[in-house]
């Protein structure tokens, strides 16, 4: 696990600087305080900090092949590496190092650029191939892994990071044209960024350029499956989930350095842990944040499970002491605005672990694959409600509406939520994400953007974005945007940046692509048998989990951002929301935490991604 970087120029006269290179590699210290290394060869030059997991005295980079046609700077782990380094071996190829990096070197020369096909892993990587004078730049299927690039007057500068890329000197101009998108999703979405000229590589990407120019290609996407094809046969799933899941943690627990996992106390965190208590020699090491909160505090149950598996637990205490340190931590290490509130318990359990380990193992991707977000359980609802008489239904909304109007505080909370499921009921996939996206109302969205010139509007992003999603039941559409999209653009960037930042690396069994392939083609009724969340594993996994893990109803990772932003919760608002940039609607936003303050509505995600917009644009 490392931090990337790197230079290539077109004109093969121009010669790459080295201090350019150590200039790029000084701010990418926190993802690789283990080691650096500079590779330069006239208008090409690689750059790599190591944060040292696997053979930690000859896996140093850039590495490069016995021939030195081709070298190599590789962010992450191939997992079937030992594996791979085998087959490589039956044709007569000699290692010199254990690590999985000189197997990719080998493998690239074997297979060219099938051999991505074959890594079962997470990466961003770059590959001089000095034969045909090309650089290719590699992400990972899901997209774990992160690679940015630019693209300016004849060079092309990539790096893990966006902040490296601007060391070198790129302009720092933003796209503030992404702002309405940013407050509807959270994030920028690939391939862009918030910057001009600079863009994202995509999961399961590979970009190849050289003197010819610049070819982008997919070497892996989503397998499309027809519904007429689903998986039925309820045990050969559970037979099959049960049998990659354990080789998925067997695979993910190769290590030279010490690891252990997060452990919150759900479902998927606990199952991981039962299964690495199979497979270690030791006692795990786990790790787990706890609040003060209730509503969002797991940590009685993580204490159940540690207790359970015999594991070493390790428990923080996380309060808000200081929210404005926290949007200056988002706003360095994500680079551009990320407005997941998630971010901040991640930082805190992966400062914990890293006190400890190096690595840990976690239990990201589960409700992605397995049917776990209570949109599904929604999708479920509506589809029941739909088949009510239509006079019944106009009935039960007047009632809704009737409730909102007296009902307060936490109460109208629910109504409100009630309101929108019913809402939904009747849209189109399509209308339902941009609906889902939408809250608040998007007039309140753009209110806070209207001065914003070429604002990209939300109607058009939507019908762009989501246009390919196909035809078919929406339960399915739906586990597609969440594995393509909430993924890779969210969830995982905010592990990536908080793991990294506090130099651990976290590996995310559920995203083996084996586990991705078969559970994209799994009969909805066999994923949520029901109203269950997550079938598939509580009937398998499940069965040597503590009843009180599986009975535990689902809280999420985030905080309590609702009740930090009321008037009596001592944050300061309006210090925060200094205004200093013409192009927010400052009164919009005090607006809006007026409402939320006076308990009209639950405006606190809404608050937050404000909060973080300020930071880049004010």
């Amino acid at each position: 696990m490392c931090g990337i970087f790197g230079i290539y120029y077109n004109e093969s006269s121009r010669v790459v600087c080295k201090h350019d290179l150590v200039r790029m590699g000084n701010v990418l210290n926190h993802r690789g305080p283990d080691g650096e290394g500079y590779y330069t060869n006239k208008n090409i030059g690689l750059g790599h900090k190591r944060l040292a997991i696997i053979d930690i005295e000859n896996g140093t980079q850039p590495m490069s092949s016995g021939d030195n046609q081709i070298t190599i700077v590789f962010n992450g782990e191939i997992y079937n590496y030992i594996e791979l380094r085998d087959e490589l071996k039956k044709s007569g190829i000699k290692f010199h190092t254990d690590s999985d990096t000189e197997v990719i070197i080998h493998s690239y020369k074997k297979w060219g650029n099938e051999c991505f096909s074959k890594f079962n892993g997470m990466w961003s990587l770059a590959i001089w191939d000095s034969n045909n004078k090309s650089l290719i730049l590699s992400r990972d299927r899901i997209g774990e892994k992160p690679l940015h690039y630019a693209l300016k007057d004849g060079e092309i500068i990539f790096a893990s990071e966006i902040k490296s890329i601007i060391s070198y000197g790129i302009p720092k101009e933003y796209n503030v044209e992404y702002s309405e998108i940013f407050l509807f999703r959270n994030n920028i979405p690939a391939p862009y960024t918030f910057y001009k000229d600079v863009y994202k590589v995509e999961p399961g990407e590979l970009i190849e350029i050289s003197p010819k120019g610049i070819r982008k290609s997919k070497y892996w996407e989503l397998p499309l499956i027809s519904e007429t094809d689903l998986i039925t046969d309820k045990k050969y799933v559970h037979d099959k989930f049960r049998e990659l899941f354990y080789d998925s943690i067997r695979i993910r627990m190769r290590s030279d350095v010490p690891f252990g996992a997060f452990l919150s106390g759900g479902l998927d965190s606990t199952s991981i842990v039962s299964v690495m208590n199979r497979f270690s020699n030791f006692r795990i090491n786990t790790f787990t944040v706890s609040s003060n909160d209730k509503k969002y505090d797991e940590s009685d149950l993580a204490k159940i499970a540690a207790e359970s598996f015999n594991s070493n637990h390790h428990v923080k205490n996380v309060t808000p002491t200081d929210i404005g340190s926290y949007l200056d931590k988002i706003a360095y290490y994500f680079d551009e605005p990320f407005g997941d509130p998630s971010a901040l318990p991640m930082h805190h359990i992966s400062e914990l672990a890293s006190s400890g380990v190096k690595m840990v193992l976690s239990g990201d991707g589960g409700d992605e694959l397995l049917s776990g977000y209570p949109s599904y359980q929604e999708l479920k609802v509506m589809n029941i409600f739909m088949h009510f008489p239509k006079f019944i239904r106009e009935i039960f909304m007047h009632g809704i509406k009737n409730a909102k109007e007296i009902a307060t505080s936490n109460l109208r909370y629910k109504i409100n939520r009630i309101d929108k499921i019913a809402s939904r009921s009747g849209m189109s996939f399509i209308d339902r994400m941009y609906d889902y996206g939408s809250n608040p109302v998007l007039s309140k969205i753009k209110s806070i953007t209207q001065n914003i010139p070429g604002s990209i509007p939300i109607e058009d992003f939507c019908q762009e974005y989501y246009r390919t999603i196909g035809d078919g039941d929406d339960f399915y559409k739906l586990a597609r945007i969440h594995i393509t999209d909430s993924l890779p653009n969210d969830y995982l960037v905010k592990v990536d940046r908080m793991s990294m930042a506090n130099s651990l690396e976290v590996r995310t069994p559920f995203l083996d692509h084996r586990l991705i392939e078969l559970l994209i083609g799994v009969d909805k009724n066999i994923k949520m048998e029901g109203f269950e969340r997550k079938s598939i594993l509580r009937n398998t996994i499940g069965n040597d989990l503590p009843k009180e893990i599986l009975d535990a109803p689902k809280k999420g990772f985030s905080v309590p951002v609702k009740n930090w932003f009321f008037a009596d919760s001592g944050v300061n608002l309006n210090s925060l929301l200094r205004q200093k940039s013409d192009l927010i609607n400052y009164e919009a936003i005090h607006g809006i935490i007026s409402d939320h303050r006076q308990g009209r509505y639950d405006y606190s995600d809404f608050i937050w991604k404000s909060l973080i917009l300020n930071k880049f644009i004010a």
